[in-house]
C-alpha cells in the first residue's frame, strides 16, 4: 500500500451525506426498473450477473449500518486516500458474498427498502468522529461515508453499461467527491509535480515526479471526463483504449499515465 503522504482534501459532511442517500435511491429506482430478462444479464465484472451486481450494490450502504452497531475502535487504523489501495485483498470475499445476497433475496426492491431505511434512520444521529470497524481498517464515519461514493457512483456505470437504456442517473456531488478522491489516489501513488491531470468540471492534481510546473501551460497535460477517469481509475477502461477512443487527451513526455493505472481495482 502505498502512503498516504498527500493531506486529503476536506469534504463536506452534510454534502456528502445527502449525496449517498441520493445517489442510492437512484440506484433503487433504476434497480426497480429492470426485467428478469435484465437482470439476468452478464455484466463486465467477471461472471457477474446484473442481479447480483444489483444485490452487492446494497453492501456498500449496508456496511455503514453494520459498522455503527458494533462496538466502536479505539482507534483510526486508516485514512481515507489510503482506504483506494486497501480494497483488492478483499474481492474474492466480496464476490461470494455478494452471489449468496442474490440468491437469499429475489426481492431486490425490498432488500434496496431495508438497507435504504437503515442507514437513513443511522445517519439521522452518528457523529462524524464516530469510528466504523470496516474490514480495510477503522475510519472515521465521515471518510468512510466519501468512499461510499466511489462505490455507489462506480457500480452505477456498471450498471448502465450492462442494461444499455437504463440511464440511472449520479447526483452531482457523490460524482464529485468519487471523481476527486480517485484523482487524489494517483497523486498518492505517483506523488510529484510534472504532470497535471484535468477531470473537470471536479479536479485537478498535480502528479509524477519530474520537473516542477510554476506559470503558464503545464509541460505535461492529461484531461478527461469524470466517468472516463472512474474507469481508468479503477480498471474499467485501458489507458490506450481511452486514447484511441479519444476519450482522453495527453500532451507531453510525461503524460502516459499507462502504468500508474488503474490506481484500485
Amino acid at each position: 500500500m502505498p502512503p498516504a503522504k498527500r493531506r486529503a482534501r476536506t469534504y463536506d459532511s452534510a454534502k456528502i451525506r445527502a449525496a449517498v442517500l441520493a445517489q442510492f435511491g437512484n440506484v433503487r429506482d433504476g434497480v426497480r426498473a429492470l426485467t428478469d430478462e435484465q437482470l439476468a444479464r452478464p455484466t463486465h465484472l467477471g461472471d457477474w450477473s446484473v442481479r447480483e451486481l444489483a444485490a452487492h450494490i446494497t453492501m456498500a450502504v449496508e456496511t455503514v449500518s453494520r459498522n455503527l452497531e458494533r462496538d466502536e475502535p479505539t482507534k483510526v487504523e486508516l485514512g481515507l486516500l489510503d482506504w483506494p489501495f486497501a480494497t483488492a485483498a478483499r474481492a474474492g470475499d466480496i464476490a461470494d458474498g455478494s452471489r449468496a445476497l442474490a440468491e437469499q433475496n429475489p426481492d431486490l426492491d425490498a432488500l434496496y427498502a431495508r438497507a435504504e431505511q437503515r442507514i437513513a434512520e443511522r445517519l439521522a444521529t452518528a457523529p462524524d468522529d464516530r469510528l466504523l470497524a470496516a474490514r480495510t481498517g477503522a475510519m472515521t464515519l465521515a471518510d468512510y461515508l466519501v468512499t461510499r461514493t466511489v462505490e455507489l457512483v462506480v457500480h452505477t456505470d456498471d450498471l448502465n453499461r450492462a442494461v444499455p437504456g437504463l440511464g440511472i442517473p449520479y447526483d452531482r456531488q457523490a460524482l464529485a467527491a468519487c471523481t476527486r478522491l480517485l484523482a487524489d489516489a494517483l497523486a498518492v501513488k505517483a506523488p510529484g509535480a510534472s504532470t497535471e491531470v484535468r477531470i473537470p468540471p471536479y479536479a485537478v492534481v498535480q502528479c509524477v515526479e519530474g520537473p516542477r510546473h510554476t506559470r503558464g501551460t503545464p509541460p505535461n497535460v492529461v484531461e478527461t471526463d469524470p466517468l472516463t477517469w472512474i474507469r481508468l481509475a479503477t480498471g474499467r477502461m485501458a489507458w490506450q483504449a481511452a486514447l484511441e477512443d479519444a476519450r482522453v487527451s495527453a500532451s507531453g513526455e510525461r503524460a502516459d499515465l499507462g502504468g500508474l493505472l488503474p490506481v484500485m481495482c
